[in-house]
């Protein structure tokens, strides 16, 4: 089956993910949707695919059959329930929407139309956190949880000298929490399911937009901690605590080492008191992982897949991150 993805967006995340696409044989590149012709034609050019439009409607009647949705969040919905009422599969970009209503307007339309909807968020197909998964008895009884994802923006300084980005724009439903902390508190959904309290912490800039925070998420007998930020560089690996020991992961987002730290005297069955590199080989590009499960969903038809529970419950949890800190979106239509 060879699927005819149309890209929709022309930014570095869309240009990573078509370097990675043309790796998968039955991925094919076949259009790009784009606000200017220009801008459309030189990513065109760049990633070699044959069409280009400015009209969604025409893109989306071009003979695509899904589409890859890398547009600005607050434009998300709109764009993917239009694709879906369409007949195309949508491989949306994180965050999928920008609150919990839309995202459970997208998973409706899906299964409404029998059409795959996922979320591209890298971590959750990324191998290595199979490996973690698997990783996560030999520590025992777990007791803490804490993923960190802290990355200086390439346009803050753009910001600090008194210019408008998009990355620091709130009325266009930015976020660090949307933007950056969502790979944290998504791969602990992922681990460890919803948690039963949630108490957020967030510094904001001069325009009122969010620059970074902190999630504090309660489970049985665990705490969990998203720490992220858009304005600062992490110097610690994101690490998971039990009894036996701790399970240190470098980047939450594209894991390229694991490595497992045992105490003395924990009896572990395999190494006791030693650290151990787990066998792990990164990909180049992990968003590779993503669209070959995107592919082998859609093979299997497999509508209510377990991704679409992890995308609602992780916009829940940004939900009420976003209430309990005053993170409004001016003019943004959230319903």
């Amino acid at each position: 089956m060879n699927l005819n993805i149309g890209i929709i967006g022309t930014n570095f995340i869309s240009s990573d993910f078509c370097e990675a696409a043309a790796s998968v044989p039955e991925a094919e590149l076949y259009a790009v949707y784009s606000r200017k012709q220009e801008t459309g034609d030189g990513f065109a050019k760049k990633h070699g695919i044959p069409r280009v439009y400015t009209d969604y409607n025409a893109f989306l009647d071009s003979g695509l059959n899904a589409v890859y949705v890398a547009s600005p969040n607050f434009v998300h919905c709109e764009q993917t329930l239009k694709a879906l009422r369409r007949g195309k599969h949508v491989l949306c970009e994180k965050v999928m929407a920008v609150n919990e209503t839309q995202v459970q307007s997208m998973i409706n339309c899906a299964r409404e139309n029998g059409l795959i909807l996922l979320e591209a968020m890298r971590p959750d197909f990324d191998p290595a956190y199979d490996l973690i998964e698997q990783t996560l008895p030999r520590l025992g009884r777990l007791s803490r949880a804490t993923f960190e994802f802290c990355q200086y923006s390439s346009r803050y300084d753009r910001f600090l000298s008194g210019e408008t980005v998009n990355a620091f724009n709130p009325e266009l439903c930015n976020a660090a929490v949307m933007d950056i902390g969502v790979y944290c508190i998504h791969s602990l959904v992922r681990l460890f399911g919803m948690p039963e309290q949630i108490k957020a912490f967030s510094t904001k800039l001069s325009n009122g937009f969010e620059g970074s925070g902190t999630v504090l998420m309660q489970y049985d007998g665990m705490t969990a901690e998203a720490i992220y930020s858009k304005t600062a560089v992490s110097v610690t690996p994101s690490v998971i605590q039990g009894e036996k020991g701790s399970l240190l992961i470098d980047y939450v987002s594209r894991p390229e080492t694991l490595e497992l730290r045992l105490r003395k005297g924990s009896r572990d069955p395999l190494s006791g008191g030693s650290t151990e590199m787990l066998p792990y080989t990164p990909a180049d590009n992990n968003m590779i992982y993503e669209i070959r499960e995107f592919i082998r969903l859609i093979k299997n038809k497999e509508v209510n897949h377990k991704y679409l529970q992890y995308s609602l419950d992780t916009i829940r949890i940004i939900d009420e991150v976003r209430r309990q800190n005053g993170i409004v979106f001016p003019g943004a239509n959230e319903k």
